[in-house]
């Protein structure tokens, strides 16, 4: 796969006509040094006039928190959360990392406290690779966004020593297949940090949502663990580790300023917060480690 005819190809992306509007919010943003602090909320400290106009533009905001200058950008995401729950599951020093899904880069940020080798995000979103754009222009990280999805990480320049991946695998009608092309993205011993959906249940099986699932219809598979861990093994990882499971919670996810449309509050049933609007168990994450190769 040429995936330096791939990338020239899609930097048209950034001349969409509801792209390229945004692109020029970024030429007009000023030079100049700011104190960036990474933490829950990625923070800029300095004066900026307008910067919460420009900002507003670039909606909707998904994962953050981010502060620029006097300007609160509330996430539909309070991402720390997630970012905070793994923690104490890596380390990144000195390592080659890549981010599946990135986004906007949020959790990317948040990684460089540790120092990595390098940092790749691949997200195939002109609108999130705007968004980065936009917070990298005072960050000033040395972080790579590549306009890519999971399909291209066994085909990238380099393999990973961790990738993490996070919120996709329901996003993908063959499960299978995408961990595979994970497992190839990786060093001899590198090793994945995955969360999905799950369904509580001894067995190995799953749900199939006949159309969506909290509305989402890009849903395919929402396995067992047990499930989850076969495909995990069918794609050839040689270890599969349970991290955390979590049920996803209404000061995690929530409408804001910053987003448009629904979120988590309309995606589940009034009466019953246990279950989704069409009658199936509310979202539950499962956190993983999968390692390559334990030799």
């Amino acid at each position: 796969m040429d995936l330096n005819k791939l990338r020239t190809e899609r930097e048209k992306w950034m001349t969409w006509k509801n792209i390229l509007p945004l692109r020029e919010v970024l030429s007009t943003l000023r030079k100049g040094d700011w104190h960036v602090d990474i933490g829950d909320v990625i923070t800029i400290h300095g004066d900026y006039e307008g910067i919460k106009e420009s900002a507003k533009l670039l909606m909707p905001w998904r994962k953050g928190p981010f502060k620029l200058f006097d300007t609160f950008i509330d996430t539909e995401w309070q991402s720390n959360i997630k970012y905070n729950l793994l923690r104490p599951h890596f380390n990144l020093k000195d390592k080659r990392v890549a981010d599946i899904g990135c986004n906007n880069g949020y959790y990317l940020f948040r990684m460089q406290e540790d120092a990595p080798k390098s940092l790749v995000g691949f997200d195939p979103s002109p609108l999130y690779k705007t968004q980065f754009d936009f917070i990298n222009h005072f960050v000033k990280s040395d972080i790579v966004y590549e306009l890519l999805g999971v399909e291209h990480v066994e085909f990238y320049e380099e393999k990973f020593d961790i990738i993490f991946c996070l919120g996709v695998l329901y996003h993908r009608s063959d499960p299978v297949a995408m961990l595979k092309q994970l497992y190839k993205g990786l060093d001899k011993k590198g090793e994945v940090i995955l969360d999905t959906f799950y369904i509580q249940g001894e067995g190995e099986m799953c749900l199939c949502p006949e159309s969506s699932y909290s509305k989402i219809p890009n849903i395919y598979f929402v396995p067992t663990i047990g499930a989850l861990k076969n495909w995990c093994l069918r794609a050839g990882f040689s270890s599969f580790e349970v991290l955390e499971t979590s049920v996803t919670q209404a000061n995690e996810q929530r409408k804001t300023e910053w987003i448009e449309g629904q979120s988590l509050e309309d995606f589940l049933d009034p009466e019953d917060t246990t279950k989704t609007v069409e009658g199936y168990p509310a979202p539950a994450r499962v956190y993983v480690r999968l390692i390559k190769d334990k030799k």
